[in-house]
């Protein structure tokens, strides 16, 4: 297991912005970000090749509201969401945060978002890395309530996190323990940053918060990287229509990650790891003990359903 001390500035909150033709809503994101309880905070942002005024409104930003509390990244060129933000991450833990917070561009954060999720990692003990993440509110794109994310029905932790990502990323905080093991690690090429901060700190032994206070307005709108589907019927029928394919193809590459960094990993999570790699490319009744793996399974019984069927097939 990583070691990492909280340095002397305890509270200091790393925010975490990639952007990419954000400007139509990016200004309420910043000023949700400046309406903060929690104070102590630095926002470190890179832009991932925009074409329209994102990058002039994140300059104006930091020479104004947000004037000593921004740090642009000098990494530049297209790296796509999940790399966009792992690199954001890695520069934020070198610059010693105490927490990282994931933002997106076109969300609004409730004021006391930053401020729940210090308190409730600050109650972990510091050696043990921890997630937390919590519901939203989704909205459109005039900010419109139209649902609410659903509430976690059964235990989260590893490894439901290979069938599943209930943590959704523009809610996600990392304590530094946490923060340390993911800049660490060697990140799948097709997964996503949030699913595979909530795969690799399961793994490796650590807490997931799950927060059923709402703590963002989840906009839904066209030009969304990833949406969200409201409904439990939504979500199957999203699900089915993209088939197998894609899910079992990031299943594997978490899996074969995972197996590649086990010093990373606790020793429970090695055993139960070992069994279902070997399922994967064993034989159909291997499959079937795999299964019966406590934990392995979704949140809900259709959504199981339809993952164990894929897991059988292949």
């Amino acid at each position: 297991m990583l070691s990492g001390a909280y340095p002397s500035q305890s509270g200091r909150v790393g925010i975490l912005l990639s952007t990419f033709n954000g400007e139509a809503y990016l200004s309420e994101q910043l000023d949700s970000i400046v309406r903060q309880t929690w104070p102590d905070w630095k926002l470190y942002w890179r832009d991932d090749g925009s074409s329209d005024g994102t990058v002039a409104l994140m300059r104006n930003f930091a020479a104004g509201a947000g004037a000593g509390r921004c740090l642009e990244s000098a990494a530049d060129g297209r790296m796509r969401v999940p790399h966009s933000y792992l690199t954001l991450l890695r520069e934020a833990v070198a610059d010693g945060v105490s927490f990282a917070a994931f933002a997106d561009q076109d969300d609004v954060w409730l004021a006391d978002k930053l401020r729940r999720g210090v308190q409730l990692l600050g109650d972990i003990p510091a050696s043990l890395p921890a997630l937390y993440c919590a519901r939203q509110i989704f909205v459109d794109g005039n900010l419109r309530p139209i649902g609410l994310s659903a509430l976690v029905r059964r235990p989260p932790g590893f490894p439901a996190a290979l069938t599943q990502n209930i943590a959704t990323g523009c809610t996600m905080m990392l304590n530094r323990e946490a923060a340390l093991l993911v800049a660490a690690s060697k990140v799948p090429p097709g997964t996503l940053h949030d699913w595979w901060c909530y795969v690799l700190v399961t793994a490796a032994g650590g807490r997931l918060i799950f927060d059923s206070e709402p703590v963002i307005l989840y906009r839904q709108h066209a030009g969304n990287a990833v949406g969200a589907p409201c409904s439990l019927t939504r979500r199957g029928l999203a699900a089915i229509r993209r088939g197998p394919g894609m899910f079992m193809d990031v299943f594997r590459q978490h899996v074969t990650a995972l197996a590649e960094q086990t010093h990373l990993l606790s020793a429970p999570a090695c055993i139960q790891l070992a069994k279902i790699d070997q399922a994967l490319r064993g034989t159909r009744w291997e499959r079937v003990r795999a299964l019966a793996t406590p934990g392995f399974r979704r949140q809900t019984w259709p959504e199981d359903l339809v993952f164990r069927l894929w897991f059988l097939a292949g």
